[in-house]
């Protein structure tokens, strides 16, 4: 049971890291760049995340920044994970 979450939340890792930026996400809207043309948002420096004018931080924005913290974050770890349960699945047949 508790191999199956973790390979579950590995293969959901990899997912979030392989994804293109460019072909996929801008597509749909979820690329952390900002085209020039559009108006930045300010952020207030008193609370972590606070939008001046706004309450909180969309979820959608939160998704966009993990996405993109996987991608820049965890490139090497997953790297070494992968082996490791490749290495593992291959000896112990799991």
């Amino acid at each position: 049971m508790l191999g199956t979450i973790l390979y579950v939340s590995l293969l959901l890792v990899n997912a979030m890291a392989v994804l293109s930026e460019d072909r996929f996400l801008a597509r749909i809207g979820w690329s952390s760049t900002r085209p020039p043309n559009v108006n930045f948002q300010t952020y207030d420096q008193s609370g972590y995340g606070a939008v001046q004018g706004q309450g909180e931080v969309g979820i959608k924005t939160k998704l966009i920044e993990l996405i993109s913290a996987v991608r820049t974050l965890m490139r090497i770890p997953l790297i070494v994970l992968n082996i490791v349960v490749i290495v593992y699945e291959l000896l112990l047949g799991g």
